[in-house]
């Protein structure tokens, strides 16, 4: 796809974070550098995406970085990204990385998590096509399957159960709820990064409503872009996980001839 797709208040706004004197490239993984399907397990990367991503860390003074509520392994063998290369990996919303969770996790962490699991297939067994994916700090609730009136029981459910619970953090996405016992937000995980790398602009490409905390976090200088529909406070949007690896691609371009 030529870069020519790309919008000019998005174009231009590439242009100018490109000349950054030290760039953050961040992005979500399901819905961007992935497309969506209903089976997560099945998700497979744009290959053209992932290599551009790859280039951006590749460059000097830039820096890159993969945000995902999927847990970090996961994450890893799904992208091909290893956990410990160029492209930093930051998984379960947030707060699990290389080095660890942000939060020690606690015995008391791991009973509520046991009991969040019980819970979920209780409720997994009683609408076909709802399922349950535990995670090391939380556990999902997917009804991308189930039919809309069992998926809408099933999240209520959840949300008057489970999610009402001390020490619970709720995040919802598309047709999944994620209780988590320790807290989580892509936006404090965007100001880790930056902090880290130095970083003077923040690139951030996200589809989900979980990616709303992170365009949040970033400022006027900074360059928030949503993928497909849905409200957001994102300034910039594009329709597809294709028009991803255009922009990654026409941003990498960009800074190597900066």
């Amino acid at each position: 796809m030529s870069d020519n797709t790309i919008e000019e208040p998005l174009r231009s706004a590439l242009v100018t974070a490109a000349a950054a004197p030290h760039l953050l490239v961040a992005s979500d993984y399901d819905g961007v550098l992935s497309p969506i399907v209903s089976q997560p397990e099945d998700a497979v990367p744009n290959p053209a995406s992932v290599a551009a991503i790859e280039s951006a860390a590749a460059l000097p003074d830039t820096s890159a970085a993969v945000v995902s509520g999927r847990a970090l392994t996961d994450l890893s063998l799904r992208s091909g990204l290893p956990v410990d290369g160029p492209v930093t990996l930051i998984g379960s919303h947030g707060t699990e990385s290389s080095t660890g969770f942000i939060t020690e996790i606690t015995d008391g962490h791991r009973a509520l998590l046991d009991r969040i699991i019980t819970e979920f297939s209780s409720v997994a067994a009683d609408y076909p096509g709802v399922r349950v994916e535990p995670k090391p700090i939380s556990v999902a609730l997917h009804v991308r399957n189930a039919s809309p009136a069992a998926a809408d029981a099933a999240l209520n459910r959840a949300r008057a159960g489970a999610a009402s619970w001390d020490g619970v953090e709720a995040t919802e996405g598309k047709a999944v709820i994620e209780l988590a016992v320790i807290a989580t937000s892509k936006g404090h995980a965007l100001d880790a990064l930056r902090a880290r790398t130095g970083a003077d602009v923040v690139l951030y490409l996200g589809d989900d409503v979980t990616d709303e905390k992170a365009f949040a976090h970033l400022g006027d200088s900074d360059v928030s872009i949503k993928v497909g529909d849905g409200a957001t406070i994102a300034r910039h949007r594009i329709p597809d996980t294709d028009t991803v690896a255009t922009v990654l691609d026409f941003l990498v371009t960009l800074r190597q001839s900066s």
